[in-house]
């Protein structure tokens, strides 16, 4: 996958979550957890174009790692919206199978960065 398609990729995901989000009831916890979805989602694609004009490989690497960090806490927002039951909805899980991939992704690239720098 080349940085044009994990661009589109990053932002699709941000967007699917928009998407997601706009089309659940909140109330008062909801809306806690689900704006802090919202920020490290969109995170992930925004750190991700940054990375890409990283000014170093240092640079990129520590950009890259933000993205993990990012896609990972994405993750960690949709298994607690899954496991405590706010929301009962094939959509997470789809949300959630995408987020780990998009942690596994970065990890990968990170670990590789590291070890050709």
């Amino acid at each position: 996958m080349d940085s044009t398609q994990l661009k589109n990729r990053t932002k699709k995901f941000a967007l699917d979550i928009i998407m997601f989000l706009r089309s659940v009831k909140q109330d008062h916890i909801t809306q806690v957890l689900f704006n802090q979805l919202l920020r490290s989602a969109t995170s992930v694609a925004a750190n991700y174009r940054a990375a890409c004009k990283a000014k170093s490989k240092s640079d990129f690497i520590n950009k890259i790692g933000i993205v993990l960090e990012e896609a990972d806490e994405s993750l960690f927002w949709l298994e607690l919206i899954n496991e405590s039951e706010l929301l009962k909805n094939d959509s997470i899980r789809i949300l959630m199978k995408e987020a780990n991939e998009l942690t596994a992704i970065f990890s990968s690239i990170r670990k590789t960065s590291r070890e050709n720098g």
